[in-house]
């Protein structure tokens, strides 16, 4: 079961590894299209905390002799790039939507690799990945507030809320403090 968590911690990293890099792309594409001051730099700061996660993802990845895949890189490169062009034509509500969306995601995908990260011994990794979650909550807040502000807001259907940032790691440390059921001796 260890080995088994392991390398479903091994894949969950190497799919993060890429996707950060899309995603700082995109993120950069995003911002040199917006006019707001503050929004500019609002995105700028996500897309610079996109590059810190991809570097610490790298490092769990390193640690785990695990290398990420020259194939998801080429495609995360494209998907980016192609994303943060798109920015610049499609107009401000869909980049917001969109970013909104992944980030709700990739909170959950977070909390799974550090549930995974216990499962297969490498609690070092851990808090790592809950503060990366929590981040990604923050991110997904943020989007979320701009798209509250469009005016086509009330007709979207939004994304399913994450629960309170709080919640993250509760859940992780209820989880983890539940003390199994003991058999009694036959």
């Amino acid at each position: 079961m260890r080995e088994h968590n392991e390398q479903q911690l091994i894949s969950l990293l190497k799919m993060a590894y890429s996707a950060e890099l899309a995603a700082a792309y995109a993120y950069r594409g995003h911002w040199h299209s917006v006019r707001d001051p503050d929004e500019r730099a609002s995105i700028k700061r996500i897309e610079d905390e996109e590059w810190h996660h991809r570097r610490l993802v790298g490092a769990m990845l390193g640690k785990l002799n695990a290398r990420h895949s020259r194939f998801q890189e080429v495609k995360a490169v494209m998907i980016g790039r192609v994303l943060g062009v798109l920015c610049h034509l499609s107009g401000w509500l869909a980049p917001m939507y969109g970013a909104g969306r992944l980030e709700s995601r990739n909170i959950r995908e977070y909390e799974i690799a550090a549930r995974h990260a216990r499962d297969s011994g490498h609690e070092s990794f851990i808090d790592c990945l809950l503060t990366m979650a929590e981040v990604e909550w923050e991110h997904e807040i943020y989007f979320r507030s701009r798209v509250a502000t469009h005016r086509w807001a009330p007709r979207l259907p939004l994304w399913l809320q994450p629960p309170p940032k709080e919640s993250i790691r509760h859940s992780f440390e209820r989880e983890t403090n539940e003390v199994p059921m003991s058999v009694p001796p036959a």
